[in-house]
């Protein structure tokens, strides 16, 4: 099966999703989700992008970077397979550790940024597996309220789109990571559950309120049509037919986007 086009950021910034094969667990103690860390930090120190949040969960990551000059993909794979390796030797196995690629959608916006950031420290607490997000240790949101533990963590960017004080900054990030998410990203749970066309025109609707996409500039502007596609491809169920339709567009225009 042909791989689809990702969506690419004018930005540079996505948020990443990268989950255990046939989702079994990738982390099975502390010391594995430590070695992850420390892929970052290696890939880090050979080339420049920027991490703004990441959260370890058993069975995923969720991973707010910056590509920077760096190809995302080229990023992906030398954490991928710096810990794979690592994974595979501790725990005397072979085979594929991550699930195929990574997952990943465009950050194009201030809003949908600090959103992003919200949602991926808010993780563990809609997983019940932490009261609150300063109550789980493997996540970036420590590092927002207490400072930076990382090296490779650019926390700054962040706190200073909500004040030039720091101690401000830190009061209200507290404050706005409590309030609840509205925005629809990503998840360990796949929309590839959605193959009806009532189903894909609500999951539409969702997606433009978030990305501040305009469906009636569809027609006039090739670039967005085809990010809409792409999404829809890569992260639904839905046949190119009922896509082509809900897009008032010919299936042909779908079938081109690779």
């Amino acid at each position: 099966m042909p791989r689809h086009s990702r969506e690419l950021s004018d930005t540079g910034v996505y948020h990443i999703m990268l989950r255990g094969n046939e989702r079994k667990n990738i982390f099975q103690d502390d010391e594995d989700k430590l070695r992850f860390l420390e892929g970052i930090e290696a890939k880090h120190k050979e080339a420049e992008f920027a991490v703004y949040a990441y959260c370890l969960m058993d069975n995923h990551v969720h991973l707010l970077l910056n590509q920077k000059e760096l190809e995302l993909a080229s990023i992906m794979k030398s954490i991928a397979v710096r810990y794979a390796s690592y994974y595979n030797w501790k725990h005397s196995r072979e085979g594929h550790v991550f699930q195929d690629r990574y997952k990943s959608e465009v950050i194009e916006d201030e809003r949908y940024l600090l959103a992003a950031v919200r949602y991926i420290h808010n993780n563990p607490v809609k997983a019940g597996i932490a009261a609150s997000s300063d109550g789980y240790t493997w996540s970036s949101y420590g590092d927002y309220l207490l400072g930076r533990r990382h090296p490779w963590l650019d926390t700054d960017f962040v706190l200073g789109m909500i004040s030039d004080n720091r101690t401000q900054a830190r009061h209200e990030f507290k404050r706005f990571s409590l309030v609840a998410d509205e925005i629809a990203f990503i998840e360990i749970k796949e929309n590839k559950a959605i193959r009806t066309q009532d189903e894909g025109r609500t999951y539409l609707a969702e997606i433009c309120r978030a990305r501040g996409w305009e469906l009636t500039r569809i027609k006039e502007d090739k670039r967005l049509r085809t990010a809409i596609i792409c999404h829809l491809r890569n992260n639904t169920g839905l046949s190119q037919r009922v896509i082509a339709d809900l897009l008032d567009v010919h299936k042909s225009v779908v079938e081109k986007v690779k």
